[in-house]
């Protein structure tokens, strides 16, 4: 794993974990406080109903409160109190219930098919005895019981709470109830809004998340690339050095070998001219060859001198030292060449002059050896977007992929796009049987550069 990636998770896995806890203590607390608040919300309401049973058991009580303080037991009385409470309701779920302390059913104005029926043994769906816990409720001295019952306008099993007193000269329960479907609705209701600001929570949370990565991120790129440009800026004025430095040295190296060597070379071959002219007839054929071997070693060490940095391009030029070295190639090859400017390149910087030599000599050298051309062509362009180099044969081509990726092939087109690429141009090659042909180009913003550098 590279160090930037360990960095990068260093930096994302704490961050991404900090908020991973923060949701879960968030969602945590969140749902805490929620079952406290509904808890609350929900006595509040029932405490609320159970205040307003009351009344309504008050309001019933205080109806029938003159018959039954009238000491009257008979079936008339008890009769005209049933009459008087049947007709006490509140909505259409609201309604006055009537029972013995049997569990006998004495009025009941929703359901009056049950008027008359001994329900002490009744359970609702939950097996809760609700007869029996009402008239124990209404013997305590009155309050609330809670069961299931079904609701007159919807005929469903709903929950409900009911409040009982209990009529003890009478042997009567009294009660009325309410049903808590709405309450649950509103817990319901309540429950469904805490989940979706708890999901929103969660989904603000990831949102953060998701943002700070791509921050961070962008950050580690932003950082990248920055490092990575000075890294390749850095590279290429290490690749230009190299490649300057080269240069320096092909040059001394040629200035040597002119100044000194070949000097020397002539100094010996004057002498033994001189020696066999003296000696006419006399000489020794040894000493003839001798001679000649030595003016071949001199030719020899003019070309290699001339190769190493030919004097055209320092002295006349880039066009003219691809003039020469174009009629060079014919010469030793064979093969027909031509050589074509187009604009004023007399005023390129000396490294891009140097780098464009050196890329057509490489191209000449690699045609020579492996294209079994039968010609050749090159052109140099100068324009307002830069300066264009083409080199063309008809030779046998190749497959320019293979040859690139194989590492013990393709060095001459490596350096040649390495040099290019350090001063700023690009290298491009195309091949196929019948025509291969390279570009190299300079665009004009690295040309500027290059003066500027010259000039400073």
């Amino acid at each position: 794993m590279r160090l930037k990636l360990k960095v990068f998770l260093l930096a994302v896995i704490p961050f991404v974990g900090a908020l991973v806890l923060i949701a879960l203590a968030v969602g945590h607390q969140t749902m805490d406080l929620a079952r406290r608040e509904r808890a609350l919300v929900e006595a509040s309401t029932l405490a609320a109903k159970e205040a307003e049973l009351s009344h309504y058991i008050a309001l019933a009580q205080s109806t029938v409160q003159p018959l039954y303080d009238s000491r009257r037991d008979d079936d008339a009385t008890k009769a005209e109190a049933v009459r008087l409470l049947s007709k006490l309701d509140y909505g259409t779920d609201g309604y006055f219930f009537l029972y013995d302390v049997a569990g006998r059913v004495i009025m009941h104005p929703r359901q009056p098919e049950l008027e008359g029926k001994d329900l002490w043994n009744l359970r609702d769906v939950n097996g809760f005895p609700v007869i029996q816990k009402l008239i124990a409720k209404g013997h305590e001295g009155g309050g609330t019981v809670r069961y299931m019952w079904e609701k007159p306008s919807t005929r469903e099993i709903t929950p409900k709470m009911s409040y009982v007193i209990t009529l003890p000269r009478w042997n009567w329960m009294l009660g009325t109830g309410v049903y808590l479907d709405d309450v649950q609705a509103t817990m319901d209701q309540l429950d469904r809004q805490v989940n979706a600001n708890i999901a929103a929570t969660m989904w603000w949370i990831a949102a953060i998340a998701v943002l700070g990565v791509v921050l961070i991120g962008a950050g580690g790129l932003a950082l990248n690339v920055s490092e990575q440009r000075i890294a390749d800026a850095k590279l290429r004025l290490l690749a230009r050095q190299v490649v300057q430095s080269q240069e320096d040295e092909r040059a001394h190296l040629s200035r040597e070998l002119h100044d000194s060597t070949s000097q020397t070379l002539v100094s010996i071959k004057l002498l033994m001219e001189s020696a066999i002219a003296r000696m006419g007839e006399a000489a020794p054929p040894a000493l003839h060859k001798a001679l000649d071997r030595l003016k071949a070693a001199l030719g020899e060490v003019r070309n290699i001198s001339h190769r190493l940095r030919p004097a055209e391009l320092d002295v006349l030029g880039l066009p003219a030292a691809l003039q020469h070295l174009g009629e060079e190639f014919g010469e030793s090859s064979g093969i027909a060449s031509s050589v074509r400017i187009r604009g004023d390149v007399s005023h390129l910087p000396e490294e891009v002059k140097t780098v464009l030599f050196r890329v057509t000599q490489e191209a000449l050298t690699n045609i020579e050896k492996h294209a079994a051309a039968t010609s050749i062509s090159v052109w140099l362009a100068f324009g307002k977007s830069g300066v264009r180099l083409r080199v063309m044969d008809d030779g046998q081509g190749f497959k320019v992929d293979a040859v690139q990726l194989d590492p013990k092939r393709g060095i001459g087109l490596r350096n040649m796009r390495e040099r290019l690429v350090s001063i700023g141009g690009s290298f491009s090659i195309q091949s196929r049987p019948g025509m291969t042909q390279l570009v190299a180009e300079v665009p004009a913003a690295s040309l500027r550069q290059f003066a500027l550098k010259e000039a400073a």
